[in-house]
């Protein structure tokens, strides 16, 4: 840099030299100056666009290039032009999955040893990303690409997800440049609780009839890279399109449905048989692989489909073909993306990677339910079913007013190797047209496009499939010499519970022994009386048995106990300790949310407030709703809930009504005539024991009516926010809405106060049970 001599270099001692590292020259004038400019910061010339589609809860046999009699013609193509990874590894539940996806670190590290609706207060569980540890989007971004993410996150604490945080884990603030979809883990398909656009949640009140979000978060990616192409005809992009399908509610477009009618009615024995035959003459599993027995584990056992009853047979058809046409539309929703890249001619310069976060999942239960929330806590004193399924698995309307999850042996026939509910496989495959460079690195050699590779990966490997792409050195595959192989060690089950992953496992390669660690399944822990110790293992040689069903524990105690002492050190590595023991420790919170339970009064236009935010004044206590009007009037005064569970005070025709949905049963209670004038409205819910509340309306200090007492809405009921004035986005009263559709309040509101009254009077072994259950069932 060359500056006027004369120039005093002390005359702003606080502030830096405005010319310091300036590499032109400055002189009076321009005429005396020479210009200089800061490098573009880019990747190198033809970097790839990079897609990775992650899908929601997915079983591994559910696509077309994993064996599924299910139509993708996407996937299909991609899958013949690229690589099928047949033992992709991943995390067992969505929140770590994501988190390894995104920073290639094994969980507890970044501190996901759970689904992010927990806060125990241990370094595992923290649920937060820290600032040293980059994201894969970050280093894109550094790199000079653009990074968008749409769809599902699930990485920021439910507690941390409302418009008051300062949002240091929301997507913007790890890497991308642009965000659409919903923070937490589930959601609406017809109607999303809580849509967030980059670092705001969006005031929704009503959706269009026909809305559904799959489409929805496709446009959204579609426009982005839109945009940019328009704005930029160079920078390459990194797009992560994360589905909240297929994870439950499952709810599907009456046309999709239709497409797979009567494709499920031979059954799950014979869909299963069919899926492994063709899983074999892919390569997908090595010649002499055997097909396990249904699964028969008490509490998890599998009817033989012979043995139902016709009616069953046909609803547990049905529930197939649902889940069918929820995987059939995100594939038609894959093309509308591709379609779009190969319009802008970027489809043959662009690496998409397709893949689930942790398979499968049960919540539904053995038989599925209606009721999605009720099912999904798995407490005994709550309803199992809701209303009946008929009405909702025959038109579009009634579907669209329900929250329905199917039993994990209808939507994923127990095909392995996810079927056996020990594994934490899932389907992974990338594909590109082109041998193109990765981000600022010359091509690597890649396997011939359509072929099955079974090198194993994970999130967290030193060097994925994909690394040579990205210009990191790709580690040489393995031989497996005679007597050898890869021997997985995970615990036995000892006792029934709904069990869908192991709670520890860990894997070696002979030859070259490479340790891939397991994680504590806080779902299953070992109760108190069974300690952690060596005699939970199981072992299994996964290089010739993938569908493990031949226990070699007591052939190879040596070689257990090994294994064993490894997982131990890789755990402490890890972060993976304290182990999850039946204390109850999940349901612990932050002593700092009590103040989450104070008084809280809401003006009219209050935007609505967030799910968790609201559970903090009503979950498992008294409470009561003050409502001030200044002038009567048609409409709702207050609304907390949706189609799932939930309540609202409405006026009609002058009367005024309590609605209470019980986990998908409306009761109705009118509460009498509201005269023209001020009143104050109020709704008093007493805690009974047996998590039930018994309400009580009464207007200006008079009772008006005391229904009989329901379930308490406990877990993630209700799920959709407290909203003033009017019932938003997914009703708690269909019949309502069908009626009124959102129906503003047309008077005079003042406010709406809320005061939490004392805890129930269940014990607190029992409130820290059911939400230990909550939490474990989330996944």
């Amino acid at each position: 840099m060359t500056t006027d001599p004369t120039a005093d270099p002390t005359a702003t001692p606080t502030r830096r030299d405005p010319y310091d590292g300036f590499p032109g020259r400055i002189g009076r004038t321009f005429a005396e100056s020479e210009p200089s400019w800061p490098p573009r910061t880019a990747p190198g010339e033809k970097a790839p666009n990079i897609v990775v589609v992650l899908v929601d809860d997915m079983g591994y046999s559910d696509i077309g290039p994993f064996g599924s009699e299910i139509a993708t013609p996407t996937l299909d193509t991609l899958a013949d032009e690229g690589v099928r990874l047949t033992n992709y590894h991943t995390m067992p539940l969505c929140s770590p999955a994501r988190a390894a996806l995104l920073t290639g670190l094994n969980p507890h590290r970044v501190g996901y040893s759970m689904v992010a609706n927990s806060d125990p207060g241990f370094p595992g569980y923290g649920m937060e990303i820290a600032d040293d540890i980059p994201t894969l989007a970050e280093l894109l971004h550094d790199t000079g690409y653009a990074t968008y993410a749409v769809g599902k996150w699930h990485l920021v604490r439910d507690s941390a997800s409302n418009a008051a945080d300062d949002r240091d884990n929301w997507p913007l603030n790890k890497g991308f440049d642009q965000y659409y979809g919903v923070l937490e883990g589930l959601t609406s398909l017809f109607h999303p609780h809580q849509l967030v656009r980059d670092n705001s949640p969006l005031d929704i009140d009503e959706f269009a009839d026909d809305y559904y979000y799959t489409d929805d978060i496709t446009d959204q990616a579609i426009s982005m890279v839109k945009s940019l192409r328009a704005h930029d005809p160079d920078k390459p992009f990194f797009l992560y399109l994360a589905h909240n399908a297929v994870h439950g509610p499952l709810q599907a477009k009456a046309e999709d449905i239709a497409r797979h009618k009567g494709r499920y009615d031979e059954g799950w024995d014979v869909l299963r048989e069919k899926r492994f035959a063709a899983q074999l003459a892919a390569g997908l599993l090595p010649a002499g692989t055997e097909l396990p027995d249904r699964n028969s584990e008490a509490g998890l056992d599998v009817p033989a489909w012979g043995s139902l009853t016709e009616e069953q047979q046909k609803l547990y058809a049905r529930y197939m073909e649902v889940y069918a046409a929820l995987v059939d539309n995100i594939d038609q929703n894959l093309a509308r993306l591709t379609d779009t890249l190969e319009a802008l001619g970027e489809l043959d310069n662009t690496i998409i990677v397709f893949t689930s976060d942790n398979g499968g999942t049960g919540e539904g239960g053995a038989e599925g339910t209606r009721s999605y929330f009720s099912r999904f806590v798995h407490h005994p004193a709550l309803p199992a079913t809701g209303p009946p399924t008929s009405t909702a698995t025959r038109n579009s309307s009634a579907a669209r007013a329900a929250w329905s999850t199917t039993p994990a042996a209808g939507a994923w026939p127990p095909t392995p190797p996810s079927g056996s509910t020990r594994g934490t496989r899932t389907p992974a495959g990338s594909a590109s047209r082109s041998s193109c460079p990765g981000p600022g690195a010359p091509a690597k050699g890649c396997s011939p496009p359509g072929c099955a590779r079974s090198t194993s990966t994970s999130p967290t490997s030193p060097h994925p499939p994909e690394a040579g792409r990205a210009g990191a050195p790709r580690r040489a595959a393995r031989g497996h010499p005679p007597g050898t192989g890869r021997h997985q060690l995970h615990p036995r089950t000892r006792r029934p519970r709904p069990r869908l992953h192991p709670p520890r496992a860990v894997l070696r390669d002979d030859g070259k022994p490479q340790l891939l660690p397991g994680r504590p399944q806080a779902r299953h822990p070992a109760p108190p009386r069974h300690p952690y110790d060596d005699s939970e293992w199981a072992l299994y040689d996964i290089r010739t048995d993938p569908t493990e069903i031949h226990d070699l524990a007591a052939e190879h105690p040596g070689l257990v106990k090994e294994l064993s002492e490894a997982w131990e050190a890789a755990a402490w590595r890890n972060g993976v300790f304290p182990l999850p023991d039946g204390s109850g420790a999940l349901a612990r919170r932050n002593p700092a949310e009590q103040r989450l339970t104070r008084p809280l009064t809401l003006l009219p236009g209050t935007p609505e407030l967030e799910r968790y935010r609201s559970s903090r004044l009503v979950s498992l206590r008294s409470f009561e709703i003050t409502v001030v009007i200044d002038g009567t009037g048609e409409g709702v005064l207050v609304s907390h809930g949706d189609q799932g569970g939930g309540y609202s005070l409405y006026v009609e025709e002058g009367r005024l009504h309590l609605a209470y949905n019980e986990y998908g049963v409306l009761h109705e209670t009118d509460a009498g005539p509201l005269a023209p004038g001020e009143h104050v409205v109020a709704l008093t819910a007493t805690a009974e024991k047996g998590l039930r509340w018994s309400f009580t309306v009464s207007v200006d200090g008079e009772v008006r009516a005391t229904p009989p007492s329901v379930h308490q809405l406990i877990g993630m009921a209700p799920f959709q926010g407290i909203s003033v004035g009017i019932d938003r986005k997914s009703p708690v009263s269909w019949p309502l809405f069908e009626r009124h559709r959102s129906f503003r309040y047309g008077g005079v509101l003042r406010s709406v106060t809320y005061t939490p009254g004392e805890p129930g009077p269940d014990s607190p072994e029992a409130v820290a049970a059911a939400l230990k259950q909550a939490a474990a069932a989330f996944e």
